[in-house]
């Protein structure tokens, strides 16, 4: 990993959404735990037209997985049926066993799974140091009364959430603009605050949608980096991603989708050698 940071410590998640403490265990690679996906037979309908259909995989846990497809394949509606912003139609979604599927997206999120947009949804008039701090659960100082009487108990997690909170924006290379306005950085910097915010919330996997869409290569290279830091760790991922060469140094595993439905899965050199995939997706353009 370039700069030699040092990735923010990922404990066993306990469900409850809290950031680790900076003393935490971790989560070591090939621990058999935490981050399997399963979805089966998933369905997503709107109206007459089957935007998911049917689609079924696996991301095994402690792995990379590669979700892709052509434009209308049905990718991002699965990302969203899987976050529980669409329930779903039919079909199942598992998390390490238990059944995550329908449930409102702020039970998929306690349950250990977080997500980031294709297009960022940073709180533009809040610093990246605040939207970060945001993001765990049930912190005192949401209910009003604690400030008052319970001050010291809010100071206290209000600090220990700004160490964690800092330790992931250094990782993400953000440090340097942790005070301005997160609606005011670029593009690329948004997309490793959606990451940092992920990262927040200790979570066992997280689902990136398009995370080099519109980033420069340099901060390509910074968000490859912290994904394979990450994944050393412990961190299961599930990617949507159209830049292939992003896709093929990433991912162990490869899923593909067109007009709703899986067409192939495998390795990534299986997988862009099957002639459904080059028909399908790039179009014969991979020899």
């Amino acid at each position: 990993m370039s700069g030699g940071t040092r990735p923010p410590e990922l404990s066993a998640h306990g469900g409850n959404g809290r950031p680790a403490t900076s003393g935490g265990t971790g989560r070591p690679a090939g621990d058999g735990g935490a981050g399997r996906l399963e979805v089966a037979d998933v369905v997503k309908a709107f109206g007459a037209n089957r935007a998911v259909d049917g689609v079924s995989f696996v991301a095994e846990a402690g792995r990379i997985t590669g979700l892709i497809g052509p434009n209308g394949a049905g990718k991002t509606t699965l990302f969203n049926a899987v976050a529980g912003e669409y329930p779903l139609d039919a079909g199942s979604v598992r998390l390490d066993g238990e059944q995550i599927g329908s449930l409102p997206p702020y039970r998929v999120f306690s349950h250990g799974l977080a997500r980031t947009f294709q297009i960022p949804r940073p709180f533009g008039g809040m610093t990246v140091l605040e939207n970060v701090m945001c993001v765990p659960e049930r912190q005192a100082g949401e209910r009003f009364w604690n400030s008052w009487l319970r001050p010291g108990l809010v100071a206290r997690e209000e600090r220990r959430n700004m160490e964690r909170a800092r330790e992931i924006i250094e990782f993400c290379g953000l440090t340097k603009v942790e005070r301005q306005l997160a609606g005011a950085i670029s593009g690329g910097q948004q997309k490793l605050v959606e990451l940092a915010r992920a990262l927040m919330a200790d979570p066992k996997i997280v689902l990136l949608d398009e995370p080099g869409a519109g980033v420069n290569p340099a901060l390509l290279d910074t968000i490859v980096d912290r994904i394979v830091e990450l994944n050393k760790r412990g961190l299961s991922f599930l990617i949507i991603e159209h830049n292939m060469d992003f896709i093929m140094s990433l991912c162990d595993h490869i899923v593909v989708m067109a007009t709703g439905r899986v067409i192939a899965e495998g390795e990534p050199d299986t997988v862009i050698a099957d002639p459904q995939v080059i028909d399908a997706y790039l179009g014969g353009a991979i020899q």
